[in-house]
Parts: structure tokens; C-alpha cells; sequence
């Protein structure tokens, strides 16, 4: 098992691709027999994972079931959900919760968890207490595209390990450098992605691209700046990728021959390159915008433009905490921007309320 390498197995039946990959790669022999063993899903949203936007629980499943079989039974399921949705909504509707049930594994719910304080050189993180608890973490992404950073995998996937305020400040700071960043706070052990099912555009699902396979490595920066290749940037256009890589989080992709496909593709193993949200995203200004209140606009957009109406509007649409107490012309969108002439409120507002204003003023 080389830890410079990245192990991808392509298929559409994940309890059995997990097991095979694992198997080969007998991570058993790198856990401590009692050592608590961390998994961190990607439940961004209460959305099913036919939806593109959260970790299969299949492929849960047979990781926590291949565990098992090892003599691993001290082992949690860790996630917080973005702002906008609940975590305990997100395990019901995607299945985890009759997982956990039926695997004797506990949910935690990070949104409801206390905080710790890091120093990573010189910058201050806080760190829900659980996931530092923790001595082995398996980092469970799923592949996607997102709509400020463009893609979401390895690295990103630990910003549900911070508590709600943190995410926000996040967004304040402009995400690419504290999410850099917690990755130094915050070890991945072994990274299983899903690639399965993903949405190439938004994080938050709904235009789902079959993929057909798992991508499964130890480093979060060499696991990322492959993705990146798949979905057709290079790892520069991903700054959090370059500085978790310049801090001494791991190396990006240097030869092909870090590759090791465990068997043929079923499908192509190119991923169809995306940019809707890069296209919908001319017809905003934002100033560090959280990524639910980001995403309901950004729904909003795609769904005037499907009816024919983005064309019409006049003028950009105001998002962010940057906006906060400032008077503005034209349409605001979410609480930071209530200053505005016109103002969609709500910390995130629907879709729906966005696409009733913006109707009103086209």
C-alpha cells in the first residue's frame, strides 16, 4: 500500500467495490485494533444521494461492514450539515439512520457538538471537539462541482467538521485558505470518494451525472488534484488545493503512474466538463456569500433561465456579509443585504422567495 498513490475502481455496486478496494489494499493492518475510528460523510443537505449531493449509503455501509469483519466495532459516523439544513434531517432522509441502527454505529451531529480552538500557523480554527477525538478519520466525500470553489472533494469535505459560526466565517475569509488550513488541523487517514453519483455543477444536487466509481487514497491534496484533472481544471484553479499542498498537507498529482485503476471502466472514465453555475454566476455580485444562501440564488437563477428570463434582468443581484449595513440600489438577496431597495430576506431564503422578487423586477 503506498500512501503516494491513488486506487480507483470503477463499477455501479458500492458495498462490493468498497470491499475489493479495501481488501486489496488491507487497511487493517494501518488501525489500531482500539483505536476510534471517525467516518465523515458528505450530508450537505437532508437530499438522497440519487440526488448528487450526498455520500452514497450503500457505500457507507459496506465500509463500516468491511470494518467490522476486521474486529473494528469502536467507530462513529461525524457530520454537520451546512447552515441551511438540519444534520439530523440529513441522516434521516439519507438512509444513515436506519444504517446506524442496524450496525449498532452512533450518529453524531456535529451542529450540536462544543469546540475547540486551533492554532494553525498563526491562524485560529475552530474544530468541533468529536472530530478531534477521534484516531482514525475516514474522509467520505462525494465528487460535485460547487458553486464558489467550483469543486468539492477530499479537502472541502472537512468543513462540516467546524461548528455553524465558523462556517460562516469561513465565507468572510474567503474559504480556499482556512479550508487549506483546517486540513492541517484536521488529518485525513483514508479518503474514500464517491463517485458514484455527483452533481457537476452544485454541491447541493439536483442535476446528477453518473459516474460510476470510487477514488480511494490517503492524501486529501493528491486525492484533489486528481479530481480536479477529471473535471477538467488544473489543480491552480483551485487555490485551496496549491496552499493546503504549500503548507504541508500532501503533493499534488506528479505522474500518471500514481493511478492505479483496479479494473476497466464500465462507462467512460472522462467526467463531461460543466460550467452552467460559472455562466449564472455573470448575473451576481457577491461578497462572502455562505454557501446556502449562495445556493438558493444560484437555484433561483437556473430556474429563470430555464423559463427564458434571466436574459431580462436588469442589473446584478447583491449577496454576502459583505453587504451588511449598506444602502445599495437594486435587489439584494438574504439578510446581509436588507439595506437594499429591494430585498429577498431569510438566512438562507428559498429558491422560491428569490424567484418571486426577481419576477417582479424583470
Amino acid at each position: 500500500m503506498d500512501k503516494d498513490k491513488i486506487y480507483v475502481r470503477y463499477g455501479n455496486e458500492a458495498k462490493e467495490m468498497i470491499y475489493d478496494v479495501l481488501s486489496n489494499l488491507k487497511i487493517e493492518d494501518c488501525i489500531d485494533k482500539n483505536a476510534l475510528i471517525g467516518i465523515k460523510p458528505n450530508l450537505v443537505v437532508a437530499k438522497p444521494s440519487a440526488s448528487g449531493a450526498t455520500t452514497s449509503p450503500e457505500l457507507l455501509e459496506g465500509t463500516i461492514e468491511y470494518l467490522k469483519s476486521k474486529g473494528f466495532n469502536n467507530i462513529v459516523i461525524m457530520e454537520g450539515s451546512w447552515v441551511g439544513d438540519r444534520t439530523s434531517r440529513a441522516f434521516e432522509v439519507s438512509g444513515y439512520t436506519k444504517i446506524a441502527k442496524k450496525l449498532d454505529v452512533p450518529l453524531i451531529d456535529l451542529q450540536k457538538d462544543s469546540y475547540t480552538t486551533c492554532d494553525v500557523e498563526g491562524m485560529k480554527i475552530s474544530v468541533c471537539e468529536q472530530v478531534l477525538k477521534v484516531d482514525y478519520l475516514i474522509n467520505m466525500p462525494v465528487l460535485k462541482g460547487h458553486c464558489q470553489t467550483k469543486m468539492t472533494c477530499a479537502l472541502k469535505n472537512l468543513k462540516g467538521c467546524i461548528p455553524n459560526n465558523e462556517k460562516r466565517r469561513f465565507h468572510t475569509m474567503g474559504l480556499h485558505k482556512p479550508i487549506a488550513y483546517l486540513n492541517k488541523a484536521v488529518k485525513n487517514h483514508l479518503i474514500i470518494v464517491d463517485g458514484l453519483m455527483g452533481d457537476l455543477d452544485f454541491e447541493e444536487g439536483g442535476n446528477p451525472v453518473q459516474m460510476d466509481r470510487i477514488i480511494v487514497g490517503f492524501d486529501p491534496v493528491l486525492i484533489d488534484s486528481y479530481v480536479a484533472s477529471l473535471m477538467g481544471y488544473d489543480a491552480e484553479e483551485i487555490p485551496y488545493i496549491k496552499m493546503a499542498e504549500d503548507i504541508g498537507v500532501g503533493s499534488c498529482l506528479a505522474l500518471k503512474e500514481q493511478i492505479i485503476e483496479l479494473n476497466e471502466g464500465l462507462n467512460t472514465k472522462k467526467i463531461p466538463r460543466s460550467r452552467q453555475i460559472e455562466r449564472l454566476a455573470r448575473y451576481v455580485e457577491e461578497k462572502d456569500a455562505c454557501s446556502a444562501c449562495y445556493g438558493s440564488l444560484i437555484h433561483a437563477l437556473a430556474r429563470l433561465d430555464e423559463q427564458g428570463l434571466l436574459r431580462k434582468l436588469n442589473g446584478k443581484i447583491h449577496i454576502g456579509q459583505g453587504f451588511k449595513q449598506i444602502k445599495g440600489e437594486g435587489i439584494g438577496v438574504g439578510v446581509c443585504t436588507r439595506a437594499f431597495d429591494k430585498n429577498v430576506p431569510g438566512c438562507p431564503p428559498t429558491a422560491k422567495d428569490i424567484i418571486e422578487l426577481l419576477k417582479k423586477n424583470i
